[in-house]
């Protein structure tokens, strides 16, 4: 069976902060701030947007990296943390196996990017992504360590999200009133770099 992802998003305020409280809390960087870009893909119909699954390609730095999630089996729709089933591995070619899921009628549904940054322990992992829209980040984990973790970083329960990037999306456009189409630097008119290393990053390790 492919495992349950369990997860929280949250708003950061101070992006620097966090990257500290990280730190004291015992995580340490896995990836210095990384640039991604991930594509969905469904069906004209938009079979699995319906079923709420995914179809995604990521290019994270030089990995391309292939993902399906959809609902687990015992799905609850009011649970306070985030559950999908993923399946994931990494390709190759990412540009290669777009082409073959165009063949197979499937179409580029949505894009979105980010500066990524992770961090680990033992036990569960934190991302900072840097988004046209702000920044967030995402404690991934067994629920007891996400709240743990979430009570140590001062999040409030009522600040935990479970809303995927391209629902965070829509309510952005929906108040900002733009009409970008995908959650890009480009389409939403911020910019397309980076906003700095966070503390205990490598500024020389990451992209240029």
């Amino acid at each position: 069976m492919s495992p349950v992802e369990v997860e929280v998003k949250f708003r950061v305020a101070d992006r620097a902060l966090l990257a500290e409280q990280l730190q004291a809390a015992g995580l340490s960087v896995v990836t210095p701030s990384t640039f991604e870009r991930n594509t969905l893909f469904d069906t004209p119909e938009h079979t699995l947007r319906r079923q709420t699954a995914i179809l995604r390609i990521r290019r994270y730095g030089e990995r391309w990296v292939l993902t399906h999630k959809c609902l687990p089996g015992d799905h609850d729709p009011g649970e306070r943390h985030k559950h999908r089933v993923e399946t994931e591995t990494e390709v190759a070619d990412g540009e290669a196996l777009a082409t073959i899921f165009r063949s197979l009628g499937y179409r580029e549904s949505f894009v979105y990017e980010k500066w990524r940054t992770e961090y680990a322990d033992e036990t569960g992992h934190c991302v900072i992504d840097q988004t046209p829209i702000g920044v967030f980040a995402e404690l991934e984990g067994p629920e007891s360590w996400i709240d743990e973790l979430a009570g140590r970083l001062g999040v409030a329960r009522e600040a935990m999200l479970t809303l995927s990037y391209g629902r965070l999306f829509e309510q952005w456009r929906e108040a900002s009133g733009s009409g970008a189409e995908n959650l890009t630097f480009g389409e939403c008119g911020t910019a397309g770099t980076d906003a700095g290393p966070d503390i205990g990053a490598d500024p020389g390790s990451g992209p240029g």
